[in-house]
C-alpha cells in the first residue's frame, strides 16, 4: 500500500465490535451451569479474579436467584522503555428462576478456583400417587 498505511490504520473498529470478530467472548455476561444433584439445585458460575468476600452479591427474592459480582483487575508492564499498565473492570448479574418448592432460606455458596457454586435445596417430590377407583354408572 502507499505510504505504508493498511486499510486497518485508517479505521478503527470500536473495541467491542474488535473483540467480537477477534473471538474474545469476554463480555459482562455471567455463564453458568445448572443441573439438579439429588433434592438440590446447583448453579455453578465461573468467576475467575473476583473476591467473593467483596466482589460478589447473591440474594434470593419471588423464586429467583441473584447473583451479582464485580471483577477489579489490573496489569502492570515495567521495563526500560516505558510503563503501562492495563485495568479491565466489569459487571456481572445472572438472574435464574428457581423450580417451585425451592427453600429459599437454606440456600448454600461456595467459591473455589475461580467458581461460584450455589446449591438450592428443593422440596421433595412425592412419588406416590392416588389411585382413583372408577366407578359404573
Amino acid at each position: 500500500m502507499a505510504g505504508g498505511v493498511s486499510r486497518r490504520d485508517r479505521f478503527e473498529l470500536p473495541d467491542s465490535v474488535r473483540r467480537f470478530f477477534e473471538g474474545d467472548w469476554e463480555s459482562p455476561a455471567l455463564r453458568v451451569e445448572e443441573y439438579q444433584d439429588g433434592n438440590t439445585l446447583v448453579v455453578k458460575a465461573e468467576l475467575p479474579g473476583v473476591d467473593p468476600d467483596s466482589d460478589v452479591e447473591i440474594s434470593v427474592a419471588d423464586g429467583v436467584l441473584h447473583i451479582q459480582a464485580e471483577r477489579k483487575e489490573t496489569t502492570e508492564h515495567k521495563d526500560k522503555h516505558g510503563y503501562r499498565t492495563e485495568f479491565r473492570y466489569g459487571a456481572f448479574a445472572r438472574d435464574i428462576s428457581l423450580p417451585s418448592g425451592s427453600k429459599d432460606a437454606d440456600v448454600s455458596a461456595t467459591y473455589r478456583d475461580g467458581v461460584l457454586e450455589v446449591r438450592v435445596p428443593l422440596a421433595e417430590r412425592s412419588e406416590s400417587r392416588s389411585k382413583i377407583p372408577v366407578s359404573r354408572a
